[in-house]
């Protein structure tokens, strides 16, 4: 049986626009479809552009080819630190409701460049604060799998939205797991890059918040690579640049990796709650790879989960303050007013106000000093595999921001494996590798050195294949 080409990856979708298989204005008219017909219980798409999207089509993409290499493909923007002309770019806050750019960002430019055809924006909780996707402003992104289960965050609207079918890929960012948490929760292939691989301009976002990438969440490996070579790359005077590529990121998707020293790891520093589905699927994993050949040994990382935190809390905690007093001084405006924001991040503006220079100096050595023990462990293996989120996806509510108790409570819960790589800047993917007892999706976590993202694709491709694992929800 022939798969409906929307039902393929982006790459399948490009390539069967090139074949002449349907048109781009097609799959662009089946996916509006697709949105229209799924969203509803979903609620991912908080904004649609589908006119615009169809006039871009009607006016000429660029051509298919080298230089266009995802013409005519569906694609979703992330509400949150990418800003998409025409489109109300909210970050998910009240205090943002109104605020419509009028230009695209470069990470947007790029994708048009590589011939995507941006549909709309996806749900974020405020500001990226909680790794579930329940923002007041729009209401909570559902889980495809389990309607009453959190999507994962911040990324949880995108990939809603791709694990339903409604896109083949999505944009999304990452400040502490908010690409790979969801695509745990969601059964997708998420990559969060080395920090300085893609721009955040004209967000000077690299200095005042160095923890945060943006990338994509995908249904496959190769996808992820086709769209970290759409973007990939400083614009000039960035202050960080990841080293490239040896030639292009999808070309290490067909390459071998090579036999390959693997520290598996499912305990860490002062942190061994780990859940036993989570665990035997790391373990699991660890065997399938030693069928392909790789030596795989057991170890405890060089971090502690609560020295991340802290490091994390302080870099995040200011980037946070600045971005509400701009907000407030382009509004005209002195104080917040009730209702601007929601309580947990009213509390963090609060808490993270009073921070001084000297304060966040020693979050950003302190982020090194982790980088550099962390490091170690790369002399010893070429990578590590742990646990995505080390519990099972939770139930919408649990992680409620009107509630910070339950914040404090929870949310390290599912960020005490991800956040780590975003404070040393090194890429990690999620991939989908198992299924816990009540039919939710489980991640599993590749790590490498900073720069490492060809050796993550190639290892990556090289499970998938020998797997052929892709989850798919129950479409209700």
């Amino acid at each position: 049986m022939s798969t409906a080409p929307l039902d393929r990856d982006a790459v399948g979708v490009a390539q069967a626009i090139r074949d002449g298989e349907l048109s781009a204005r097609e799959a662009v008219e089946q996916s509006i479809a697709r949105i229209e017909d799924r969203d509803g219980p979903l609620n991912a798409v908080v904004g649609r552009r589908f006119e615009a999207a169809l006039a871009e089509v009607e006016a000429g993409l660029p051509d298919a080819g080298a230089d266009a290499p995802l013409a005519g493909v569906p694609f979703l923007v992330k509400d949150l630190g990418t800003e998409v002309a025409g489109i109300p770019a909210t970050g998910g806050s009240r205090l943002f409701a109104d605020h419509v750019p009028s230009a695209d960002s470069e990470l947007i430019r790029r994708y048009k460049r590589a011939g995507l055809v941006v549909l709309g924006t996806t749900n974020s909780p405020e500001f990226g604060l909680n790794a579930s996707t329940e923002p007041l402003l729009h209401g909570p992104a559902h889980n495809p799998f389990d309607h009453g289960r959190s999507t994962g965050g911040s990324s949880g609207g995108s990939a809603a939205a791709v694990a339903a079918g409604m896109v083949p890929a999505a944009h999304a960012t990452d400040g502490g797991g908010s690409i790979r948490i969801p695509a745990a929760m969601c059964g997708l292939v998420g990559l969060k890059p080395s920090r300085g691989r893609t721009t955040g301009h004209p967000d000077p976002g690299t200095l005042a918040g160095p923890v945060s990438v943006a990338h994509a969440v995908t249904t496959s490996v190769r996808d992820s690579a086709a769209l970290l070579d759409a973007v990939a790359g400083p614009l000039p005077g960035e202050a960080f640049a990841a080293p490239g590529p040896r030639a292009t990121f999808l070309d290490a998707v067909s390459r071998e990796p090579g036999v390959l020293r693997i520290g598996l790891a499912t305990e860490a520093r002062n942190a061994t709650d780990l859940d036993p589905e989570a665990k035997q699927a790391v373990l699991d994993a660890g065997k399938l790879l030693e069928s392909l050949g790789h030596h795989v040994e057991e170890m405890v990382p060089a971090f502690d989960p609560a020295e991340v935190g802290g490091a994390s809390g302080v870099l995040m905690g200011a980037d946070l303050v600045v971005t509400i007093e701009d907000r407030l001084a382009e509004l005209g405006r002195e104080k917040l007013e009730p209702g601007d924001v929601e309580p947990f991040t009213e509390m963090l503006f609060g808490y993270y106000a009073g921070l001084t220079g000297n304060q966040v100096h020693r979050a950003l050595r302190q982020a090194q000093q982790i980088g550099w023990e962390l490091g170690q462990d790369f002399t010893t293996y070429d990578v590590l595999l742990t646990p995505t989120i080390k519990a099972p996806t939770p139930p919408l509510g649990l992680l409620d921001t009107a509630r910070p108790e339950s914040m404090w409570e929870h949310g390290s819960t599912f960020s005490g494996w991800t956040s780590v790589f975003n404070v040393t800047g090194m890429p990690a993917i999620s991939l989908p590798l198992a299924l816990a007892g009540d039919g939710m999706p489980i991640g599993v976590q590749l790590a490498a050195d900073l720069g490492g993202e060809e050796l993550l694709l190639s290892l990556a491709a090289q499970v998938e294949r020998a797997t052929s694992f892709t989850p798919r929800p129950t479409l209700r």
